[in-house]
C-alpha cells in the first residue's frame, strides 16, 4: 500500500505540476549570436535581446565553452571607449534589453575552443526576481562574424 501512495503522488506531480503557479522569471531571449574567433583567441562577445515579463536581474551567465562569462558594458569615458564588468543587469517588466557590440554584452573569457562560423554556443543565463526566486534560461547562440539577419 505504501508503494501505491508514493506512485500516486509521483503521478499527481507529473500530471499537475506544470499547471501549478510558478515562481520562474518570465524571460525570453532572441537574436542570440556570438562573435567568431581565430585560433588561440581566448575571448569573445555574445549578443542578444532579452525581454522580461516581470522585473528581474540578470545575475550570472555560464557556458561550457568558456571558463568565465560576465556581463560587460562599453561606454565613453573622457573621450575613450572603455569596457568593464557591469555586474548584475536589471530588466524591468515589459522591457527588452539589447546586448550588443558597443554597449552591454556578454564577455566570454578563457575560451576552451575556437568559435567557428555556424557553430552553436550554449549559454545559461541566470535571473533573480524581486521575491528572491531564481530561474535560468538556456540559449543557443550561433557563432558568426557579424550579427546574422533576423
Amino acid at each position: 500500500m505504501h508503494m501505491k501512495i508514493e506512485r500516486w503522488w509521483v503521478a499527481a506531480l507529473v500530471c499537475f505540476g506544470p499547471f501549478w503557479p510558478s515562481a520562474q522569471a518570465q524571460v525570453t531571449v532572441d537574436r542570440a549570436w556570438a562573435r567568431t574567433t581565430v585560433p588561440q583567441q581566448m575571448s569573445s562577445g555574445a549578443f542578444m535581446r532579452i525581454t522580461a515579463q516581470k522585473d528581474v536581474r540578470l545575475t550570472g551567465v555560464h557556458s561550457p565553452l568558456a571558463g568565465v562569462v560576465e556581463v560587460h558594458e562599453m561606454k565613453m569615458d573622457n573621450g575613450i571607449m572603455r569596457m568593464r564588468p557591469a555586474g548584475e543587469l536589471p530588466i524591468k517588466a515589459g522591457q527588452s534589453i539589447e546586448l550588443k557590440s558597443g554597449g552591454y554584452h556578454l564577455m566570454m573569457m578563457d575560451l576552451k575552443q575556437q568559435l567557428k562560423a555556424g557553430e552553436i554556443v550554449p549559454l545559461t543565463l541566470e535571473f533573480k526576481a524581486p521575491d528572491g526566486s531564481v530561474s535560468t534560461v538556456d540559449i543557443k547562440a550561433v557563432a558568426a562574424f557579424t550579427q546574422p539577419a533576423p
